[in-house]
């Protein structure tokens, strides 16, 4: 049993961000914590939000945390809305970190080859920032491509190229990484290469080579979310012990059955009602 520490958005109207990982988490076994980094109304894609960044609460709340003795685990952070704000995860990160916190980043910024609404270009180089002090991070080809800039092609890449890719989101920093959404050769997949040494927080198959592939059947169904789900079923399991690419392979296996069974949902940008699928975790 792990205590892990959430910083992310919370969004009010919708199962995403942190909304959608408590659930599993918990569930998994693991107490869990959050440290908002903003107050969002709704998922962007409804054209109309409203956004209450939340740096002064969080510049308060760390010291407290840290004059309490709080401590956790493994740290996942994902949305970041300013300069100010990445400087401060990623410098609490780096302590955490010292003390022997596992470090996950999310570099949630876009998909479908362009950025969310409301991302800018700065954004982006505020989360190369944050990959810096991952020892995982697990963006989706689009973040990749913003990440190393590398093109963005609807046609995927070649395996060759995916190696490459994962090789420029090391060298930010990151001891590890994965790639959610990617097209490889022509087949839909995830891909991922572990750490070059042992890492401390969680299990890699030394043996079974620098990088992997694991290809999926895709759903036609673009559900908002299920990038948090897949971050929070994958977590769940590398802080239960299993290895890096069995619990990927578990974490597409979830995603995959969320998005069956809700698949006639009629509006996808509230994501998937987590709370009434936690059988299929």
């Amino acid at each position: 049993m792990k205590q892990i520490l959430l910083i992310n958005d919370v969004v009010g109207y919708s199962h995403v961000g942190m909304v959608a990982m408590l659930p599993i988490l918990t569930y998994l076994g693991h107490p869990t914590y959050n440290l908002p980094t903003a107050l969002v109304s709704n998922t962007l894609d409804y054209g109309k939000f409203n956004v209450l960044e939340t740096t002064d609460y969080m510049r308060g709340t760390i010291p407290v945390w840290r004059n309490l003795g709080f401590h956790f685990d493994a740290v996942c952070t994902g949305l970041m809305f300013s300069e100010e704000q990445a400087r401060l995860v990623s410098d609490y990160c780096k302590q955490l970190h010292g003390d022997g916190t596992t470090i996950f980043v999310d570099p949630i910024m876009g998909d479908g080859g362009r950025l969310y609404n409301g991302m800018t270009e700065r954004q982006v180089e505020l989360m190369r920032e944050m990959v810096s002090v991952a020892d995982l991070t697990f963006p989706n080809y689009t973040e990749a491509c913003y990440l190393t800039n590398m093109t963005y092609r609807e046609e995927g890449l070649s395996w060759k190229e995916a190696c490459t890719m994962l090789d420029r989101i090391v060298q930010l920093g990151a001891k590890s990484a994965v790639i959610t959404s990617a097209r490889v050769d022509g087949h839909s997949c995830v891909v991922g290469r572990r750490s070059n040494e042992p890492l401390a927080g969680f299990q890699q198959n030394l043996a079974d080579g620098l990088y992997f592939r694991l290809d999926y059947d895709e759903i036609p169904v673009l559900f908002h979310g299920t990038g948090d789900i897949f971050s929070a079923v994958l977590i769940g399991h590398l802080m239960k012990g299993e290895p890096l690419k069995e619990s990927t392979q578990t974490a597409m296996n979830v995603v995959s059955r969320l998005i069956d069974r809700n698949r006639d949902l009629p509006d996808k940008c509230r994501g998937i009602p987590i709370e009434q699928c936690l059988d299929l975790l």
